[in-house]
């Protein structure tokens, strides 16, 4: 098994990846997740009636602020430079949650996966501390990579729910 992650060296110890000699490529990842709440703490989020500020745009900032960082949170992960790192907050009337999605692009010899999601994962944390007051019962759910381009394991885009 050990020899199918790239993470793992022959004796199953974990180690960083040497991508050195990989060719610098375009690379861009999208990341979603959401959360989802009481219908009244769902009017506060939309309506910035939240005693702490502005929910979306702190929980937008907290994003990218830990896309950045992402690299110092996840032992194994490289330091990369972004080129960009975009985060969207939109509302989801009928599910009463605030679905969080990231776009990460860089170009380099790894990819932004792993930003995208940490991006998509402080987001929706930082959600829950905004509105853990009004309701404490909140569900963070569906971290998931959605699609990511460039490198040689080529492109990926999520077809079906797991």
């Amino acid at each position: 098994m050990a020899k199918d992650l790239t993470h793992l060296d022959s004796e199953g110890q974990a180690r960083m990846v040497d991508v050195g000699g990989k060719p610098v490529t375009a690379r861009e990842a999208v990341a979603q997740g959401r959360v989802r709440m009481n219908s009244e703490t769902f009017r506060k989020a939309l309506d910035g009636n939240s005693k702490k500020g502005s929910v979306r745009a702190a929980a937008e900032f907290a994003g990218i602020m830990a896309a950045k960082r992402t690299a110092e949170l996840i032992p194994l992960c490289h330091q990369i430079a972004l080129s960009s790192i975009k985060l969207d907050i939109t509302p989801d009337e009928t599910g009463s949650a605030l679905v969080v999605t990231a776009r990460a692009k860089t170009a380099g010899q790894t990819g932004v996966e792993m930003e995208a999601l940490t991006a998509v994962a402080v987001a929706c944390l930082t959600i829950y501390d905004m509105l853990k007051a009004s309701d404490r019962a909140m569900v963070i759910e569906g971290i998931t990579l959605l699609e990511k381009s460039g490198g040689a394991s080529g492109d990926y885009r999520r077809t079906s729910e797991r």
